[in-house]
């Protein structure tokens, strides 16, 4: 069933060169961007690419209703993620299906499945968390989205799962996503909102491996960047792996983006140019995040 059609193309890091470019004009130049990411992959350029720098994940891109679902560092030595990449803008932001849709179809529930772009030998299977004591946890959640029927089934696909703790991920991550959800989905707010959400799976990061080999995250984050009529601003979010018994003070959790590079070692937004990039990865104000202050 999870081989219907939906358009899917995998793009691997170094052995394809394709050309690619951002479709936004403050995105990478070599003489204003000292660390945008080599155009060797399609959506290398997108402002929503962290630098592709490890020669170790693959790069997978998901299409769905003709546009870019979003993006995967997909890292099968790991069996999880490194990053999951994508945009609200105001066709991606409609609200078209609903989750509970999926109760009168083929699936009589969620539709999780393998990743169809993965082989067998490198993605993670319905086996790998059934009886693990974990939620299979989205990263790019389905309620990111609801613009298709494709759209959202392509959420369910288990490269974009990661083993939560239940309490955490149905009453405190679920918190953060819903703020994240507000603000991609107004358009008063955003022109675009880029968004990278993941789970750590560095060595030192990793709270313990499931009995399938997954590794179960210490720590969750999030790096957002909106774009509103030519002006930027960026927040992160640093979130420890364990329950917070509901109504989670989420704002305890917001850094700037530089710290959350420093945390995790990995770049974001570095397709930007150099001149808006470091001034707003260097700090955050929540005031100019609404439901944080």
């Amino acid at each position: 069933m999870f081989l219907k059609k939906i358009h899917t193309f995998i793009f691997i890091l170094a052995t394809i060169l394709v050309s690619s470019c951002s479709s936004d004009n403050e995105g990478s130049s070599s003489s204003q961007n000292s660390n945008g990411n080599p155009l060797v992959i399609q959506n290398a350029g997108n402002l929503e690419i962290p630098r592709i720098d490890d020669n170790v994940g693959k790069i997978i891109s998901h299409y769905a209703s003709g546009i870019l679902n979003y993006t995967v560092d997909w890292h099968a030595d790991k069996k999880h993620s490194r990053w999951v990449a994508f945009t609200f803008t105001p066709e991606n932001s409609k609200q078209n299906w609903n989750r509970n849709n999926w109760n009168n179809t083929e699936w009589k529930g969620d539709p999780f499945q393998p990743d169809p772009a993965l082989s067998a030998g490198e993605r993670t299977e319905l086996s790998d968390f059934r009886g693990s004591g974990y939620d299979r946890g989205h990263l790019c959640a389905s309620a990111d989205r609801l613009n298709s029927k494709d759209c959202n089934e392509q959420t369910f696909y288990l490269s974009n799962m990661s083993p939560q703790i239940g309490r955490f991920n149905q009453q405190d991550w679920v918190d953060l996503e819903g703020l994240v959800q507000n603000w991609g989905r107004s358009n008063t707010f955003r022109d675009t909102l880029y968004v990278v959400k993941g789970g750590t799976i560095r060595d030192d990061q990793i709270l313990r491996y499931t009995k399938s080999g997954m590794p179960v995250p210490k720590y969750y984050f999030m790096a957002l960047m909106c774009k509103k009529s030519g002006t930027y601003k960026a927040i992160g979010f640093w979130v420890e792996h364990k329950s917070y018994g509901g109504n989670p003070d989420v704002s305890s959790w917001a850094v700037s983006i530089d710290e959350l590079e420093e945390k995790t070692g990995i770049d974001f937004f570095c397709n930007l140019q150099d001149r808006i990039e470091n001034p707003i990865e260097k700090a955050f104000s929540l005031e100019s995040w609404p439901g944080l202050n």
